[in-house]
């Protein structure tokens, strides 16, 4: 074999590879932008449904696929419900995303008087999720509003309402900031006693 043989071969397997990483790189974007993401719960605002060290999957299908690293949806064919659990940009400085649960939704009227939550001045049933472990009032927590929500954006809270940065402090969310549907957790680490939690791993997300 001469050199420029041995030459010509390296560049060929170099240029597989090359070709290799590049396809791969563009069908993680595609799956990461169109369908699914992965995210890491940092904090208790979302006890007890979600632990901090719970690593979830995100369809970003259901509300619609967005164009990678923009806020534009190509189309949309559902919109956010009562309940859902998301994912969505921060809508103050729009650089951290949140993860909370869909409380109020356009056009409503919502207040929260002595932590129960109403819409239209009806109260909301949220025995299901609803979870205070602080027998004391939390100002600014514990009574809200009356606010009217503006088309198309959506009042978020957590689930653990009293450890929760929500649509409390900074607002309603934008439909455009809203990423995709919390479904699945695929993997949970309890870094305080350094364990996996076993029990939780492939539990739906409601």
């Amino acid at each position: 074999m001469t050199r420029s043989t041995g030459k010509s071969k390296v560049k060929s397997t170099f240029r597989e590879y090359a070709e290799a990483v590049l396809v791969a790189l563009v069908l993680a974007l595609f799956i990461r932008s169109f369908l699914v993401q992965a995210f890491k719960i940092p904090s208790g605002s979302m006890i007890p449904t979600l632990l901090v060290g719970d690593h979830i999957l995100v369809n970003k299908l259901t509300f619609g696929p967005q164009i990678p690293f923009t806020h534009w949806r190509i189309f949309s064919y559902n919109k956010p419900q009562r309940g859902d659990v998301v994912v969505f940009l921060e809508p103050v400085e729009r650089q951290r995303d949140f993860i909370k649960r869909v409380i109020g939704l356009p056009g409503e009227t919502l207040a929260v008087v002595n932590r129960q939550v109403y819409i239209n001045d009806v109260p909301l049933d949220e025995g299901a999720y609803a979870h205070f472990d602080n027998p004391y009032p939390v100002r600014g927590l514990d009574n809200f509003g009356p606010i009217r929500i503006p088309d198309d954006c959506y009042f978020m809270m957590g689930d653990n309402r009293e450890n929760s940065s929500d649509s409390r402090v900074w607002g309603p969310v934008p439909f455009e900031l809203i990423k995709g549907k919390a479904i699945l957790i695929y993997w949970s680490w309890d870094g305080g006693h350094r364990k996996v939690r076993w029990s939780r791993i492939g539990d739906l997300i409601h």
